[in-house]
């Protein structure tokens, strides 16, 4: 059995944490879908602004829905989403950078509340394509989420 071009790629596991550097956040638990083809936020309070362009909440925890960061960004386009369900929803697309562990590039997101949803984010495969492989036994292969420490007195 071939293995071509597997030994430049990084090793994911089913979840890891990412970043998207140009909207400031950093270390947002995803959950790697390889049957997704794209990739999914969970947004809240999305709005039209004008020029092309849409403003979203990202909530950056399931727990602490308080902590959310806001986002404005132009829009990549509106397209039909079949969920995992079956169902078809009309989603708003952007285009932004994200950073999983050593790796930055730029990625489609649909943008969709998925309250109900263990994980704020899904990485398709178009995100994953070329630079990574999935290991489905492990989680957090590019590290754990780092604790804000405390100053002392």
């Amino acid at each position: 059995m071939s293995d071509h071009g597997s030994q430049h790629k990084t090793i994911l596991g089913w979840s890891e944490y990412v970043s998207f550097p140009e909207w400031g956040i950093t270390q947002l638990r995803a959950k790697v879908d390889t049957g997704a083809r794209t990739s999914a936020l969970h947004v809240e309070d999305m709005e039209a602004v004008g020029d092309g362009r849409v403003r979203f909440h990202v909530v950056m925890s399931r727990k602490h829905t308080h902590k959310r960061m806001t986002v404005t960004a132009p829009v990549l386009k509106w397209g039909r989403v079949r969920s995992s369900t079956g169902h078809y929803s009309l989603r708003c697309f952007v285009r932004t950078r994200i950073r999983i562990g050593d790796v930055e590039k730029e990625i489609d997101v649909s943008l969709v509340s998925r309250e109900k949803m263990l994980y704020r984010m899904l990485l398709g495969r178009t995100a994953l394509e070329h630079e990574f492989l999935v290991d489905v036994g492990k989680r957090h292969t590019l590290g754990k989420r780092r604790k804000a420490r405390k100053k002392a007195r």
